[in-house]
């Protein structure tokens, strides 16, 4: 049992944590607790680690031993857990890896691109929320938030295991290759804009979403076969980026019923 906050592999599971360049360096990332240890793929599972008083109460000890695991103190796992209050269970796991074929296996997928996302409960939220509504990726671009911090991989509450998602380089010619798809690619702006749900998504659909604060810029908003909105009532200009998303997902899902 590991009692030394000062233990190497500690140290290590806490900059795990902390810095998205080590998570690339190692292409790892870090999940806590029991439903994210049972739910995570298994070939995913690099290393375990529990505390003491979790271990002593386990009720999954027979699917815990299936992988080798490292029991530590109490104290110890509050130093590596990133909650006030610590589950008990903490797994490292490899980091998946898509193409964008990956996302385009259906005939009539539907899809997010994200622009500089950088809210990481935002971004997580879009993942879970996209899970619920059936999409078949996200794409983001690589000032979008980091998928694997911690705070986006607890707000996916697992989605981050069954949703495919890319980073891109160039957002503009991400979009002119699924229009070249057959994919129309909807821009969510206020200028020039029509009612979301006039639309028809029942075929290949890509909701295109901007930063929180700035919005989509210019040149990649153009890029889109249309401009939608969601009509604001009162004093409201505009709703959290997390939220707006999922209004459009789950109107493509109901349009797709």
């Amino acid at each position: 049992m590991i009692t030394s906050t000062s233990n190497n592999r500690i140290k290590r599971i806490v900059a795990l944590g902390q810095k998205a360049k080590l998570r690339r360096e190692e292409d790892c990332f870090l999940v806590e607790g029991p439903r994210m240890f049972i739910e995570a793929p298994g070939s995913w599972i690099k290393e375990v680690y529990v505390s003491e008083s979790f271990l002593a109460k386990c009720s999954f000890r027979k699917e815990l031993e299936t992988y080798p695991y490292e029991i530590v103190s109490d104290e110890v796992f509050q130093k590596i857990s990133d909650t006030k209050t610590p589950q008990g269970i903490l797994s490292v796991l490899r980091c998946p890896h898509y193409e964008m074929k990956d996302l385009l296996q259906k005939k009539t997928p539907l899809l997010v691109i994200l622009e500089n996302i950088q809210d990481p409960g935002n971004l997580g939220t879009i993942f879970r929320a996209g899970e619920g509504a059936g999409i078949d990726g996200v794409i983001m671009t690589r000032e979008t938030a980091d998928l694997f911090n911690p705070k986006v991989i607890r707000a996916t509450m697992g989605s981050v295991y069954r949703v495919p998602y890319i980073y891109v380089d160039d957002i503009q010619a991400s979009i002119a290759e699924l229009k070249h798809q057959g994919i129309a690619v909807y821009a969510a702006h206020l200028s020039d804009s029509v009612c979301y749900d006039e639309p028809d998504y029942k075929s290949g659909t890509a909701f295109l979403i901007g930063n929180e604060g700035n919005g989509l810029k210019r040149e990649t908003a153009d890029n889109a076969s249309q401009y939608i909105k969601i009509p604001m009532q009162g004093q409201v200009e505009s709703l959290n980026a997390a939220i707006a998303t999922s209004i459009l997902m789950y109107e493509a899902a109901r349009q797709r019923k």
